[in-house]
């Protein structure tokens, strides 16, 4: 079975009602990224940070799948699917996509400030101070803030390496290291790219671009990659 490889961004969950990542001003819901999206901002007011966050997964926790979710999931019937995703909501998983790689950690989710390594569910949508992990400090979102690494990176790569269908959808393409993956992908693959302002990509024989919304996008993908698996 042939693989195909999926990397999506915030523009295939705007159609289930979640606000892309920030506004023309770099604010981010109303507030400036560096006080709630770095570790400097955590340092600085873990409250504020911890607030943010229960607030994303208070909108986030009701939204549901759209088409563009689902047709990743149909793309299983005829490949090997792995979902490679910038978003940290739960919207593939909540499709039924069997394999994603969150790069940019996931929402309802926390994790041990002390050991990172300490990962778990959040039961609901709050998170707040005075939560701690077994080892007695403060649980924080499980998210990749601007300025730390992206751990999943390495593995995104590999496997694009062996893609023979890559499918970018909902993403500018302007974010990196996720913007660099199209790099990895082989020669022989082909490769769509969905989104209503289509990215500054050089476009070469092995690109189909469709200047459309991830869902009604993702179902042309479907139909023209039927004889493909």
């Amino acid at each position: 079975m042939k693989k195909c490889v999926v990397l999506s961004g915030a523009g295939i969950s705007a159609e289930s009602g979640i606000a892309t990542f920030r506004d023309a001003g770099g604010l981010w819901e109303g507030h400036k990224i560096e006080d709630v999206a770095t570790p400097e901002g955590w340092k600085k007011n873990p409250a504020l940070v911890l607030d943010f966050y229960n607030q994303r997964r208070k909108t986030g926790i009701d939204a549901q799948p759209n088409a563009g979710h689902k047709a990743c999931v149909a793309l299983e019937r005829k490949f090997e699917v792995i979902v490679i995703t910038q978003n940290v909501d739960n919207l593939h998983e909540k499709a039924g996509s069997k394999n994603i790689i969150h790069l940019h950690g996931e929402l309802f989710k926390s994790r041990s400030t002390k050991d990172e390594s300490l990962i778990y569910d959040i039961q609901g949508w709050q998170l707040n101070l005075g939560d701690t992990c077994e080892l007695g400090s403060q649980l924080r979102p499980h998210i990749v803030w601007f300025g730390e690494l992206v751990p999943m990176i390495e593995k995104a790569a590999d496997v694009c390496r062996e893609a023979d269908v890559f499918i970018v959808v909902g993403t500018s393409m302007q974010v990196y290291p996720a913007a660099g993956l199209i790099n990895y992908v082989p020669a022989h693959a082909k490769i769509f790219v969905v989104d209503p302002h289509l990215p500054d990509l050089r476009m070469d024989k092995r690109i189909t671009a469709i200047a459309e919304k991830a869902g009604s996008g993702m179902q042309k993908v479907l139909m023209q990659i039927t004889q493909l698996g």
